[in-house]
């Protein structure tokens, strides 16, 4: 390592598309990075919308692929394309002349071009001009993230390369979102694949932190489509994290989860348009009295369920549930939830999976289960409440079924987990908004 680097505290910080979508976004994050010394390695996404309007630069590349495949010019696409990047290039002062560069790609662009590429490019060129701007130096994604033949992370390659990296230059940035395959070839990652490289950035240099900047002020506790202004999430765990995400939430994909979760390292969930607001930090265990004690973390669901009850008078409810379940599997459907009774159990699954094949599951399950009788209820909401908390508190169940009661949602199933984080309740798709509410407003304090 350099000598003028610190070798105190490291944070890893990835900044999502619309933290770089134009050239004042760029300057937020200047200011985010230059105020504490120990952002040493910066993961950038591509640029993203300016205004509600406006496209990401992945969506147009992809949309210049899409042309080039139909034999339809795609000229004006790359010129907005490279107008933006030109665009943030001058009004930041830079010197950068990506404008040949980008030139030189769009001369070698053809049906055969590689998509994963081509759509690369938008994190690639981002970068590039977050680099000369911040004063650290690009490292490009292909030359330290690095895949095997089978398409998966080659963890030890790539940790090795980041690694060697930072210790190397001392301050990097990275385009998100792409690496190498094995015969040299760019390889994209799944759409929020920038979120998994920071990830890997962290996990590899052993960062102290982890910080996501993106549009929100950490993970709210409800969806604010349903509750009006819901607080943010102080302190959450990444067991429920993943509860939150399971049942619906528009949280991080697991994968951007997991290299950090291994090593440790907590995850800060940021807003780059309000740098002060603390966020949501996402530990292995809180440590804060104050969040300890809270009852709910958390409240999620999904609409768009089907709940199969198979009844059967003294019935081997462990064969008959597997005869049950490898049907649906047979069926390529997952079953969401199981509640068990003495003569019964019933299957949730949602109604979009099972679709045209409902009427052949029945009759397999009323055939190989000898079922009495299978009722089908449609039009189920699942809403989940999560609380590292609650099965501490006597009660609580009774209390969430009071709430909902006096509030006229009618309950349909009752499941809860095996670790007790969460209890998910179904009701009829048109309570599920007042359900949410009830939740909310109720056990939120």
């Amino acid at each position: 390592m350099p000598l003028w680097v610190s070798k105190g505290m490291l944070k890893t910080v990835k900044f999502g598309g619309s933290s770089v979508a134009g050239a004042d976004q760029f300057r937020k994050v200047k200011a985010i990075v230059e105020s504490d010394p120990s952002r040493r390695i910066v993961v950038v996404s591509a640029a993203g919308k300016r205004f509600p309007d406006d496209h990401k630069l992945t969506d147009l590349l992809y949309l210049c692929h899409a042309h080039l495949q139909y034999g339809v010019s795609c000229d004006e696409i790359f010129a907005d394309i490279r107008s933006r990047f030109l665009s943030i290039r001058d009004e930041l002062g830079l010197s950068s002349d990506i404008g040949m560069e980008l030139d030189a790609l769009r001369s070698r662009l053809n049906k055969d071009f590689s998509v994963d590429e081509l759509v690369s490019r938008g994190e690639y060129f981002t970068s590039r001009l977050m680099a000369e701007y911040l004063g650290y130096v690009f490292v490009d994604a292909a030359d330290c993230v690095f895949f095997n033949f089978e398409g998966q992370i080659d963890r030890e390659q790539t940790d090795a390369a980041l690694k060697e990296a930072l210790e190397k230059y001392g301050r990097i940035v990275i385009p998100g979102f792409y690496g190498r395959l094995p015969s040299g070839k760019i390889k994209v990652m799944s759409r929020g694949g920038s979120d998994i490289s920071g990830a890997l950035a962290a996990a590899a240099t052993e960062s102290d932190i982890y910080e996501n900047w993106t549009d929100v002020s950490g993970i709210l506790m409800a969806d604010p489509r349903i509750v009006e202004n819901p607080r943010s999430i102080a302190h959450i765990t990444y067991s429920e994290l993943r509860e939150l995400a399971f049942m619906g939430a528009s949280v991080l994909h697991e994968e951007s989860i997991l290299p950090v979760r291994e090593k440790g390292i907590p995850l800060n969930i940021r807003n780059t348009n309000c740098p002060d607001h603390p966020g949501t930090m996402i530990v292995d265990k809180v440590e804060d009295e104050a969040e300890q004690a809270r009852f709910l973390t958390g409240v999620t669901g999904r609409r768009g369920f089907q709940v199969l009850t198979v009844h059967r008078h003294d019935m081997n409810l462990s064969r008959t549930l597997s005869r049950a379940l490898a049907i649906f599997d047979r069926y390529h459907i997952n079953v969401e939830h199981i509640t068990l009774g003495l003569d019964s159990f019933a299957l949730v699954a949602s109604a979009s999976s099972l679709g045209e094949n409902l009427y052949e599951i029945l009759s397999d399950m009323k055939k190989e289960c000898h079922a009495e009788d299978i009722e089908v209820r449609d039009n189920i909401a699942l809403v989940a409440a999560v609380g590292r908390k609650m099965s501490a508190r006597l009660g609580t169940s009774g209390e969430i079924f009071n709430a909902l009661g006096m509030n006229g949602v009618n309950i349909r199933t009752i499941a809860q987990g095996s670790d007790e984080l969460s209890i998910i309740i179904g009701v009829d798709n048109s309570d599920y908004e007042t359900a949410v509410r009830v939740l909310y407003e109720g056990f939120a304090g």
